[in-house]
């Protein structure tokens, strides 16, 4: 009797969430960490939103921002990486909630920027921020819930970037023309900081992180139970059963490049380099290049047409999350990408002007939709590859190298747009995401289909 005693105070965490339910308090954790994601989305689109503003204020050509365009992915590059580094180290909530602020801050300073060269640097460092929050949110999510939901959680959290975009082209549509754009960027700062407090108090560490964690196992405790698991106060830990191919105590980025997950990281970064560079194209030129002279949309109708775009995200990625559970992330995340590929072909054959409206904007919905959905769902096939020990990094680094396509999308779009003019811009589209078709093909360990995973069950934790 003693002996069944002790070895039930002795939990595997990652075992007791994976096998549990899905409560309502991890709901809630779920939506505090898509909230932060909201906040990032808006702050990374604020700027694409007011170039053509400052072109007219400051007497500038569109090629003139091309760097300040370029210069914040660039930053979200290098925060993606040390961001992850970060999370696996010193917190997922820690690294998620410090990238928030400093992007807030960041972002509220791009108010007061005279110059081209100001803004370049604010937006490169404020870029460090956006790229920290997206792997971290993705991992922290990730481990909140049990693994059947997994996919949708993640997706849930990482589709509030182009709900992000959607509000950010509202905004801008709204806040330009009556208060200037500084004030757009007052808000984007300002929001995002008051956020981050709150979070601070009421968001919990990742469980998983905290296991391997003894002085932290009371806190640890607490979020037990208030995700349903009657644990009493003498509990121990243990950490989930070590990955393949990750010796305990020895996890390094190293780790991503070893035999067992080489072929999955490489396949996962082109994949991310491909479609963040394609999904780019969209956030950072599409307003400018409708507006341009042979277009001649206004700046609220460009604006509200990457808005369409985005809201079309929003809803496909959602809609990409329910295939992924029923028929794994193969056939849905190809299928999605082969229709991308479609879709980028009829923009660059149609009518690009404020007559042909109506179907421009259900081909942007559309388009946007199942661009953002393959995007977004790329977090949680990550978030699938790669195991606990080394997720935030394996996560990080599939994002930062995505994150140079990010930094090539203000120049690629130029120059296809000054080239080839709307054919060329929207036939880039489908080019890129034929090349993510097949980088998407060749992951090994695709989420299966949701027949493959055990269903959640009731009762006691599991105890080792």
């Amino acid at each position: 009797m003693n002996e069944q005693r002790a070895r039930m105070k002795t939990i595997d965490v990652g075992a007791a969430i994976d096998e549990g339910r899905w409560s309502g308090y991890q709901k809630l954790l779920i939506f505090g960490t898509a909230l932060t994601i909201i906040l990032d989305g808006v702050d990374n689109q604020l700027l694409p939103n007011a170039v053509t503003t400052l072109m007219k204020e400051w007497d500038r050509p569109r090629g003139d921002f091309i760097g300040a365009l370029s210069y914040g992915p660039f930053g979200m590059m290098i925060g993606g990486l040390v961001g992850g580094i970060i999370g696996d180290r010193l917190g997922r909530r820690t690294a998620l909630l410090g990238s928030v602020l400093s992007f807030a801050v960041l972002t509220f300073a791009i108010a007061f920027a005279t110059s081209i060269e100001m803004l370049s640097a604010l937006r490169f460092l404020a870029g460090v921020g956006l790229g920290g929050a997206m792997p971290n949110a993705a991992t922290l999510a990730s481990e909140y819930v049990p693994r059947k939901q997994r996919p949708f959680a993640v997706t849930l959290t990482i589709v509030c970037i182009p709900l992000g975009g959607v509000l950010a082209a509202e905004l801008a549509a709204r806040i330009i023309p009556t208060y200037g754009w500084q004030a757009l960027f007052i808000a984007g700062g300002v929001v995002p900081v008051v956020l981050a407090v709150i979070l601070w108090v009421v968001l919990p560490e990742s469980p998983r992180y905290l296991a391997s964690r003894r002085e932290r196992w009371p806190e640890l405790t607490k979020t037990m139970r208030r995700m349903g698991h009657n644990l009493p106060d003498d509990v121990e830990y243990v950490e989930a059963a070590t990955a393949a191919g990750v010796p305990k105590g020895k996890v390094s980025i190293g780790t991503l490049f070893g035999p067992h997950y080489l072929r999955d990281t490489l396949a996962l970064s082109a994949s991310f380099f491909f479609c963040l560079l394609v999904n780019y194209l969209v956030i950072l030129l599409l307003p400018a290049v409708l507006q341009s002279a042979g277009n001649g949309f206004s700046q609220p109708e460009a604006s509200r047409a990457l808005r369409d775009s985005n809201f079309g995200g929003v809803a496909g990625a959602i809609f990409g999350a329910m295939l992924i559970q029923r028929f794994g992330s193969r056939i849905t995340m190809l299928g999605m990408s082969a229709l991308a590929v479609v879709c980028g072909f009829i923009l660059a054959g149609a009518d690009i002007s404020p007559a042909n409206g109506v179907f421009l904007a259900v081909m942007f919905v559309l388009t946007g939709g199942l661009l953002n959905a393959v995007q977004t769902t790329m977090y949680a096939l990550a978030a699938h590859v790669f195991p606990t020990e080394v997720r935030s990094s394996g996560v990080g680094f599939a994002v930062a190298v995505g994150r140079v396509g990010n930094v090539l999308a203000a120049t690629v779009a130029n120059e296809a747009f000054n080239r080839g003019g709307n054919a060329g811009y929207f036939g880039s589209w489908s080019a890129l995401m034929a090349v993510v078709f097949v980088a998407l093909a060749l992951v090994s360990r695709h989420v299966p289909r949701s027949s493959s995973v055990p269903e959640a069950k009731p009762g006691p934790v599991a105890a080792r």
